[in-house]
């Protein structure tokens, strides 16, 4: 069976579109008329968000159904948007209404288990593709392994890392909706093809970018690991919490500069 299951898919229209959801949203004074003139840094720890609001001086909006807070130091150009929870689905929804308001970039933080044993806890892995093992992307692009983020947004912030001399490994990722469903055989399978991670929202955020024409580059924090075939998880180490945090600061400066 093909997937999406009706063929020719890609070539219709929606029946709803981002804009008719700001539109309405609007009509109801939910959100601002105003378009979002600034850069968006995706998160997806609670304790990521509790930190950056913690330690940096913000200015809240609300413009989808998730937290929105405007980096003061970053002059409101960057802002942190969490909140939303986990997964594909929701994150590409947020991404979608973001980008109905104005937003043209995109960097995603997050978690990742690693597959490889040189990605140990803590590490942070830039991503350069992410094969398409989740269902949202299959609804914005024709079937293919893989998903790319922005070159030229992957490579800035690459550079971000470099001049604040946090280190980083780059490579595929292995995305899927269903963290419960991953198996031995499939971690086995990726880790011979030399994937890095896996995790749950990398492909379908590719794929809305690419679809929408803005860009989105990611990276990881290893927070635990499948290397040896067994599970190893270490959710809240402080080497994840810095990690994250140094992605923080180093897709802040990226959004600030392009």
């Amino acid at each position: 069976m093909p997937y999406p299951n009706y063929d020719g898919k890609h070539d219709l229209e929606a029946f709803i579109t981002p804009q008719d959801f700001v539109k309405y949203a609007r009509s109801r004074k939910s959100i601002p008329e105003e378009d979002l003139n600034v850069g968006v840094i995706l998160c997806y720890q609670r304790s990521l968000l509790k930190q950056v609001l913690e330690n940096e001086e913000t200015e809240p909006l609300k413009v989808t159904g998730a937290r929105f807070h405007l980096l003061k130091s970053a002059e409101n150009r960057v802002a942190m948007c969490g909140g939303f929870g986990i997964g594909a689905p929701i994150a590409a929804i947020i991404m979608e209404e973001l980008i109905a308001q104005g937003v043209k970039k995109f960097i995603s933080i997050g978690t990742a288990g690693s597959l490889r044993q040189e990605a140990e806890i803590g590490d942070i892995v830039v991503c350069n593709r992410a094969i398409r093992d989740e269902g949202v992307s299959h609804h914005y692009l024709e079937s293919g392994k893989y998903a790319l983020p922005s070159a030229a947004l992957t490579l800035a912030f690459k550079q971000s890392l470099e001049k604040a001399k946090v280190p980083f490994k780059e490579g595929a990722t292995w995305t899927i909706d269903t963290p419960y469903r991953e198996t031995i055989a499939e971690a086995r399978h990726y880790q011979s093809e030399g994937v890095y991670t896996v995790e749950m929202e990398a492909s379908a955020l590719c794929a809305v970018a690419q679809c929408r024409g803005v860009e989105l580059a990611t990276a990881f924090a290893i927070s635990d690991s499948l290397a040896d075939l067994k599970w190893h998880p270490h959710f809240d180490s402080p080497l994840v919490e810095e990690s994250l945090y140094r992605l923080f600061e180093a897709a802040k400066a990226t959004l600030q500069q392009v």
